[in-house]
């Protein structure tokens, strides 16, 4: 839909602020922005591609032009990551500020997180009693894993979407999906296995940890998130800089960039 800049009153942190990150809440209307228009088929405004579709349904393989973060290892459906980006950009859109989720390959970062062992609850304890909808106070208590957790929700977004609607989440106007998602924050939809809140919480600390963690994990792409808000990044340390008057604003840089490169294999 086409963005009104009148509209973007709003600092990033102000959207942050008044959305309730701290607390899981999330508004409507103009505030949001407009979505940034990126094409899960292979055409994106940043120049960005992304991974093959594993279903065999739309797009085609660019497998061999897009780097390795593009490429998606957990979430199969197009659909469901269709879902995930147009969700992720609801939550953290575009605004003058810098860009979003999307763009900031957000969704290539939860689908990496799922992935491993976060996404597998493989650090948790997984003994019951698995009662998810008895207490709100002990922590989550659903059978199922994160990444289970996720595609639920995901697929439960478009049956919801098709019951309101007759269309699938990721093709519905940007309102609508607000108004949707703030049905599962409140916990209003009936979801297998969990509360849809719990999707909701969950789907919102992973966009936001995509934004701000460090490129080497999939997302924050060309340290954009750092840029927004002065963050620097890790460093070895600040022997140069501790003893200066003036206020500094580093270059950010992140864990490649004395971590990674100068390896050749062959």
């Amino acid at each position: 839909m086409p963005e009104n800049n009148s509209e973007k009153q709003f600092s990033r942190r102000d959207f942050l602020k008044t959305t309730g990150v701290a607390t899981g809440g999330i508004i409507g209307g103009s505030l949001l922005g407009g979505l940034i228009g990126f094409n899960l088929d292979g055409d994106n405004k940043s120049g960005s591609g992304q991974g093959g579709d594993n279903s065999g349904s739309n797009g085609d393989n660019q497998a061999d032009t897009l780097p390795i973060e593009d490429a998606r290892t957990y979430i199969s459906r197009q659909d469901d990551f269709k879902n995930l980006a147009a969700a992720a950009d609801v939550i953290y859109p575009e605004d003058d500020n810098g860009p979003g989720a999307t763009e900031l390959g957000v969704p290539y970062f939860i689908d990496r997180q799922l992935y491993g062992h976060y996404g597998h609850n493989a650090t948790d304890y997984r003994q019951g009693p698995f009662e998810p909808m008895k207490s709100d106070t002990h922590g989550r208590q659903e059978r199922i894993t994160r990444g289970e957790m996720m595609i639920i929700g995901l697929r439960k977004l478009t049956d919801v979407s098709q019951e309101e609607h007759d269309k699938k989440f990721h093709e519905l106007e940007e309102d609508q999906m607000i108004d949707i998602l703030k049905k599962f924050e409140s916990g209003d939809v009936d979801t297998p296995g969990m509360r849809s809140e719990a999707f909701f919480g969950l789907l919102r600390d992973l966009v936001i940890e995509g934004v701000y963690s460090d490129p080497a994990y999939g997302g924050n792409r060309n340290m954009e998130g750092w840029k927004m808000i002065g963050y620097p990044g890790p460093r070895m340390g600040w022997e140069n800089d501790i003893a200066s008057e003036d206020f500094l604003e580093l270059e950010p840089e992140s864990l490649r960039d004395y971590q990674g490169g100068g390896v050749t294999y062959g």
